[in-house]
């Protein structure tokens, strides 16, 4: 099996503790994008704080135990291969975990609306000592992500990079900013 963008070692079933801190940032009245969705642990996650969610992932397996909850949109989509399917709309929230598809990059922070939230985590250099991802096409460099929103109109609410001992050994970097100003804080 050759190592792609889309899957981490063994996918996680729990949703991820920094999307869960960061998730209510994320204003209600909108749709929230989960984007290479996998099994959907952060799509039910959303679901669960009442959030309407647009679920895609190249997996139509996987999403089809997404297809049955309401409040729930699922799209198979190849992202890296196909054509961006979102042009031209905006979502409150977009969640990424374990992906990265540097073209995609700019459209993500195109698709979010005023006061949207992103939450990203994923993998970065240093992760390769760990197994995969372990190209460094798939792993971040540091301060990449605060690089993204640098000169844009987001504001950063919290950025960590390093290594992580669980839910297993990794180095990541994650990121959580808004479109637009600061606001308080989660607790």
């Amino acid at each position: 099996m050759s190592e792609t963008s889309f899957q981490p070692q063994a996918p996680a079933t729990a949703p991820s503790a920094w999307v869960r801190r960061f998730a209510p940032l994320i204003p209600a009245s909108g749709e929230v994008l989960d984007l290479a969705c996998g099994g959907g642990r952060h799509t039910r996650l959303l679901h669960e704080l009442g959030y309407g969610v647009e679920a895609v992932d190249r997996d139509a397996a996987a999403l089809a135990e997404l297809s049955g909850l309401p409040g729930v949109t699922t799209r198979a989509a190849d992202l890296e291969g196909g054509p961006w399917p979102y042009r031209g709309r905006a979502f409150a929230g977009i969640v990424v975990t374990n992906y990265l598809w540097r073209p995609l990059l700019p459209a993500l922070l195109d698709a979010l609306g005023e006061e949207g939230v992103l939450i990203y985590e994923t993998f970065m250099l240093g992760n390769e000592r760990f197994g995969k991802p372990s190209n460094p096409q798939f792993l971040l460099r540091p301060g990449e992500l605060l690089e993204m929103v640098q000169g844009t109109h987001f504001s950063v609410i919290a950025f960590e990079q390093g290594e992580v001992a669980s839910p297993r050994p990794a180095v990541i970097q994650r990121i959580c900013a808004r479109r637009g100003g600061p606001l308080r804080l989660p607790p």
